[in-house]
């Protein structure tokens, strides 16, 4: 998979911002540790040179897949 900036040309560096969240219970007044973990999701995708905002849905079907099942996400 290849990605490059359209801004700015960066081909190797960018940032991925992801959004995890964990549900957490509460049980006679004692918080509990959450039952299980989810996979983030991407939530933005970041030139780290420029800042420029890479658009996920320009990707095809199966860059986005890879890029999800690199950083785990859904």
């Amino acid at each position: 998979m290849s990605l490059t900036c359209p801004n700015c040309g960066n081909a190797e560096n960018f940032l991925a911002k992801t959004l995890q969240m964990h549900l957490v219970r509460v049980a006679d007044g004692q918080v509990q540790p959450p039952m299980e973990e989810g996979r983030p999701a991407l939530f933005e995708l970041l030139c780290d040179e420029c800042d420029a905002t890479l658009d996920l849905e320009g990707f095809n079907d199966d860059e986005r897949r890879e890029l999800m099942v690199t950083l785990g996400a859904r």
